[in-house]
């Protein structure tokens, strides 16, 4: 390998957002590790390069294969020099209508299956003192909305770990990115997505609406997945590179408004959140 490349390890590469980084970073010369959940996923994937190309199959909530995956990777493929920790998926759903059985599989995939995943780099990423970590989480992450309240929740909580981490380890020379991709042309919506049952009428109103137009967009949102890549991959060669990569107008405006809204709760509550301090 040339000093320009680099060993990327991927999870979820089958499709959409993950497939998209995983081509583009083996079209610009590197190599990529990445994860499936099927033998079949695993054989397509490989099919892309012969040479650069590996697959693993790897439940990211098995936190033991996710050690051995990792450890085995580098000493069979090499150093891992950028992690991407992107599998994840969709749960869709009023909070009093989700189970808390869903909510915690939407948890336990989409932040202990990523946090699993970074723990088991940072050893090695450690004692080399270099290496980018980067996870997907969502403009759900950064601003929520109504329906996807276990999946807001999910990615909320991710975000607060990258962020802490980021600062844990920038000593150490590892850049730690949390990417807050928008709607994108992939499958989350569609196939990829988990509905809840509805059984509360007095949602209908505020709910109905939201879902079929999810669903009405599904394979038409503004977001293109090739140039997500392109600028994931544009970030990893910037010696100072964002903590936080928003990717699209619509997670833009969003978060922004979100923020936004934040900052307007601090400035009206602005006195009584200062009469709680203890008098001088």
């Amino acid at each position: 390998m040339t000093p320009t490349t680099k060993i990327f390890l991927i999870t979820g590469v089958s499709s959409g957002l993950g497939r998209a980084f995983a081509t583009a970073a083996l079209d610009a010369g590197h190599t990529v590790v990445g994860t499936v959940r099927k033998e079949a996923d695993a054989q397509a994937f490989t099919a892309l390069h012969t040479q650069r190309a590996h697959a693993r199959l790897l439940d990211v909530t098995n936190d033991t294969a996710v050690r051995t995956v990792i450890g085995e990777v580098e000493q069979t493929v090499g150093p891992v020099d950028v992690l991407i920790a992107n599998a994840g998926y969709g749960l869709e759903g009023t909070f009093e209508e989700t189970s808390l059985a869903d909510l915690r599989a939407q948890f336990d995939v989409n932040v202990f299956g990523a946090a699993a995943t970074v723990q088991a780099v940072l050893p090695f990423m450690r004692t080399r003192r270099r290496g980018h970590i980067l996870a997907v989480t969502s403009m759900g992450g950064l601003a929520s909305f109504p329906g996807v309240s276990a999946y807001c929740g999910s990615k909320y909580a991710l975000e607060g770990i990258l962020e802490a981490v980021g600062k844990e380890v920038a000593g150490f020379g590892i850049h730690v990115t949390a990417i807050e991709p928008g709607s994108f042309r992939t499958d989350w919506a569609g196939r990829s997505m988990v509905r809840a049952p509805r059984s509360i009428p007095d949602y209908d109103d505020l709910f109905e609406p939201i879902r079929a137009a999810r669903q009405a967009a599904s394979g038409n949102q503004l977001g293109n997945p090739t140039k997500a890549a392109a600028a994931l991959l544009h970030i990893l060669d910037e010696p100072n590179p964002p903590a936080h990569l928003v990717l699209g107008s619509d997670a833009l405006r969003l978060v922004r408004a979100g923020r936004a809204a934040v900052e307007s709760d601090l400035d009206t509550w602005e006195d009584l959140t200062l009469s709680t301090d203890e008098a001088p």
